[in-house]
């Protein structure tokens, strides 16, 4: 089992196939869908929940704008994949010398690393909250399922794994959103949270950890491999021009990001709504076990196991995306191929490290956040980049608004991160 394929195609470039119309569209839509899974992995969960439980509705305004955020994000990463026939860690392998490529791929390893514990440790703290499972037997379990997951997209192919993953993706919709039917939010009050607003340097943590939850770097770096691999586009030579892709497929990778992260979006601002609504000044809920326990005894047993199967899924799924991803980046920057059940081996030990050692599951899951949140620009800034570069895009080159949107939101995540840091090193 190798790790997911860098090389080319077989000619859906430049519209060699002819445009069907809306007709096509269901069946070309998948890899936004797969990429979103880590927009409502288990850190999602903790960041979420924890903002509604301890704040209200005050940080609401942070998932609207790194939804509308993530959206542009990962459009324009699909649009790279997809007119270039390259993943973005292979497209940057391709340009940067040996030791900024090699440094590059070590902070992208990290942020996936920060990702993957977040996963297989929301995972563990599912079936703790579901069958009393040790946490440590839980991060064994949730590594072996995933192995399971990646063997499916190794041997049957992208759809197949396209498929179950959409499948998990579903079942935590429908866990996370149900509670809501049980016990309205205050809308009115949630419409407060609308407005940009924090309340001391731990809301800026948290809104931090928010926004590393939702434009997860590492999902910039897949979503553009998925599009090359689902789709089987051929690698643009240096210097050649540059071919428009087929109508067909640009439609796609609209209605894909759009509609994936609309279901995102909703998950994670119900998540918020949840907790604002049902566990606000509820003691114990700063922890998921706590939240959970809080939900079981105000929303009843149903919606309690609801959530623990809504976040179990949430870690299965996305700690197999999240290797796919990890594998992605090591094979563009340092163009090594591991096998994924290697590579999953390897990765799943800091995870269960953590969960030995007897750290703060939740805690971790935080912190976890913050530090993807502090990758972010080291992901956004080569894309819009590289995306802007006519010389690579051609005529798919962003430009105009499209583009002064895209260098408006790196901005405002650096800034963010900027004040993140100085508020931790001043201890303000």
């Amino acid at each position: 089992m190798s790790a997911p394929p860098t090389g080319p195609a077989s000619g859906l470039r430049a519209g060699q196939r002819p445009s069907a119309g809306w007709s096509r569209l269901p069946r070309l839509l998948g890899p936004a869908f797969v990429a979103a899974v880590a927009y409502v992995d288990p850190g999602n969960v903790a960041a979420n929940m924890t903002a509604g439980a301890q704040y209200g509705y005050l940080l609401l305004w942070v998932l609207v704008v790194s939804n509308a955020m993530a959206v542009l994000v990962q459009y324009l990463s699909a649009r790279l994949g997809l007119v270039t026939g390259q993943s973005l860690p292979q497209l940057l392998g391709g340009r940067l010398r040996t030791g900024p490529r090699r440094a590059f791929w070590l902070q992208a390893e990290i942020v996936a690393a920060a990702t993957d514990l977040a996963e297989v440790v929301g995972g563990a703290l599912a079936l703790s909250i579901l069958f009393g499972t040790p946490l440590l037997l839980g991060g064994v379990i949730v590594g072996t399922v995933s192995m399971a997951l990646l063997a499916v997209q190794s041997r049957r192919g992208q759809r197949p794994f396209e498929r179950v993953v959409m499948g998990l993706l579903a079942v935590l919709t429908l866990g996370f959103l149900c509670g809501l039917f049980v016990d309205a939010p205050d809308w009115g009050a949630a419409a407060g949270g609308l407005v940009p607003q924090f309340a001391g340097t731990p809301t800026v943590v948290l809104a931090a950890s928010m926004l590393g939850a939702t434009v997860m770097p590492h999902a910039v770096y897949v979503h553009s491999a998925l599009v090359r691999d689902r789709y089987d586009v051929q690698a643009t030579a240096p210097g050649a021009t540059v071919a428009r892709p087929s109508g067909d497929l640009l439609r796609a990778i609209r209605w894909d990001v759009v509609l994936s992260l609309i279901i995102a979006g909703t998950v994670n601002i119900a998540m918020l709504l949840l907790a604002a609504s049902s566990l606000a000044g509820v003691a114990g809920t700063d922890t998921l076990e706590g939240a959970h326990a809080a939900i079981t005894a105000s929303l009843g047993p149903v919606v309690g196991v609801a959530f623990g199967i809504a976040l179990l899924a949430s870690g299965l799924a996305s700690t197999s995306v999240g290797c796919y991803a990890g594998a992605t980046i090591m094979a563009g920057l340092l163009r090594i191929r591991v096998p994924l059940l290697l590579r999953r081996a390897i990765t799943l030990v800091p995870a269960l490290a953590l969960l030995a050692w007897g750290a703060d599951p939740t805690l971790s899951l935080v912190l976890s956040q913050v530090l993807l949140s502090l990758g972010i620009p080291f992901a956004l800034i080569p894309l819009v980049r590289l995306c802007s570069d006519r010389g690579l895009m051609g005529s798919l080159a962003v430009r105009g608004w499209l583009r002064a949107a895209a260098w408006a939101v790196v901005a405002a995540v650096v800034a963010l991160n900027v004040v993140l840091v100085g508020l931790t090193v001043l201890g303000g």
